[in-house]
């Protein structure tokens, strides 16, 4: 007797994963906490497909470089900060904030070429960010109160997740994932007309009843690939939050999280609040994330906006200009 066969479900085109034709997405992407990195120290992270070097000069300025020196590979990480330059631990070569060598530790002539690959960086959010490119494509976001009356904390969630950054950034598109997940209770039915697109990213504010019936007003939204944000009235509070997501090694991502809340009397119970919720969204989505073989399948009309973010990451450019410098 002939036995009969399922197909397979047709699929939209793939979504290129991270490294894929050795190539990265173009974001920002957080390295490590700002506090890491105090004056004078010297700290390897791994990023993309190899490892750069954080460091903070004397001006208290932090850079982000390759980490291997060009004279025969040295980790610059075990190296020391010498002013506003690192220098390399084997040799005593030394690199300033443009990355060039300008100086051996015999004092012969450093060599015309010696030098590393400089990435854009940005120290905000209490986080130390890295940009893969030449040129930032887009700014990191401005909350709309100023620092000074703020009660901030950044952290570094526990472990990393098993999927890339692009995987946790499509949960805020996604509205099923909001409602049955994080179980968000929107004032209209799905807000995928609330959506406003620009060429790196997508944001909208909404009205909705969180967990625990705490009423939201939320604006949120995501930044390239890798950057997650969101502020407004929650309860009888205003919060704000931005959460990146790191990109220690193809097919993973580590969450860093920064949450602020306005000064005033009940501010440090607001913030911890804050810092709760957050650890207690991403503990509902940590198996997900880390057991997920994410690729567009077959959709509902809730995906709506969740199918243009697929679109979204299909074209969103891919690059590796620190390739030759960071493996």
């Amino acid at each position: 007797m002939a036995v009969e066969t399922l197909a397979r479900p047709a699929r939209m085109k793939d979504i290129p994963r991270e490294g894929e034709d050795g190539l990265f997405r173009q974001s920002w992407y957080p390295l490590c906490l700002a506090a890491e990195v105090p004056a004078g120290k010297v700290l390897g992270v791994d990023f993309l497909d190899g490892r750069v070097v954080v460091f903070r000069g004397e001006d208290g300025t932090v850079r982000v470089m390759s980490a291997f020196c060009p004279h025969v590979g040295a980790d610059l990480s075990v190296g020391r900060v010498v002013g506003n330059n690192v220098q390399c631990a084997f040799h005593h070569w030394e690199y300033d904030g443009s990355g060039q060598c300008v100086k051996t530790g015999i004092g012969d002539p450093p060599p015309r070429n010696a030098c590393l690959f400089v990435f854009p960086s940005a120290e905000r959010f209490g986080m130390i960010w890295a940009f893969n490119g030449e040129t930032p494509l887009f700014d990191l976001p401005a909350l709309p109160f100023p620092d000074d009356q703020l009660l901030t904390n950044a952290y570094k969630m526990d472990g990393e997740l098993h999927s890339d950054p692009w995987v946790f950034a499509a949960n805020t598109p996604d509205m099923q994932h909001l409602k049955v997940v994080h179980k968000m209770q929107f004032e209209v039915e799905d807000p995928h007309d609330l959506v406003r697109w620009h060429d790196f990213g997508m944001e909208f504010t909404y009205l909705a009843v969180h967990q625990g019936g705490v009423p939201m007003q939320n604006h949120a939204g995501i930044l390239g690939t890798s950057l997650f944000y969101r502020w407004g009235q929650y309860g009888d509070y205003w919060r704000a939050g931005v959460t990146g997501f790191g990109l220690p090694r193809a097919g993973w991502h580590q969450v860093y999280s920064f949450q602020a809340v306005l000064k005033g009397p009940a501010g440090a119970q607001n913030l911890q609040d804050v810092i709760n919720v957050s650890r207690r969204t991403v503990g509902e989505d940590r198996d997900i994330l880390n057991t997920v073989h994410y690729r567009q399948g077959l959709l509902t009309r809730s995906d709506k906006t969740l199918g243009r973010f697929f679109t979204y990451l299909r074209k969103y450019p891919r690059a590796h200009p620190s390739a030759p410098f960071i493996t």
